[in-house]
């Protein structure tokens, strides 16, 4: 067992956690955050997306121990003050929301999206989450919902 404190969504958290321990199964598990879903365990879904220092990453590809003193936002950490988030907002607005198993990490890898490029064709809001897999197949209200977003901002 090892002693971390990680930094999730604005606050710190000291656990005692194996060193195998990953990023997902410690947000999941030790901290109850259950927004990033487990679904391939391979890094190739998408659905355990959360930001590291702003990046999108598949948690769980990554060893809590080594996250240690770095920003990691989950989607339980993109809105503020009970409020969702105009990423969330948008999702819900365009109705992309679906079964909701992807979709925490598609809003989470949108939001990092939408901070680099405010201004994307349809074209590039789909290279651009082609890192998150969908089974339902609804893509068309995704990238409404990014676009959505993107007009929301102002940009």
């Amino acid at each position: 067992m090892i002693n971390i404190t990680l930094k999730v969504n604005g606050e710190e958290r000291a656990l005692s956690l194996p060193a195998t321990r990953t990023l997902l199964a410690a947000l999941r598990n030790d901290m109850k955050l259950t927004g990033s879903k487990n679904a391939c365990n391979q890094g190739v879904c998408g659905a355990c997306t959360v930001l590291l220092d702003g990046v999108p990453v598949n948690a769980c590809l990554v060893l809590a121990a080594n996250v240690a003193g770095r920003e990691i936002v989950t989607i339980e950490g993109l809105g503020e003050g009970g409020k969702l988030s105009p990423m969330q907002q948008a999702f819900v607005d365009a109705g992309a929301i679906q079964c909701g198993f992807c979709m925490s990490g598609m809003i989470v890898s949108a939001t990092a999206f939408l901070a680099e490029n405010p201004k994307p064709s349809r074209k590039e809001i789909r290279q651009a989450l082609s890192g998150n897999l969908c089974r339902c197949s609804g893509y068309v209200r995704v990238i409404d919902a990014v676009e959505l977003a993107a007009g929301r901002s102002g940009a």
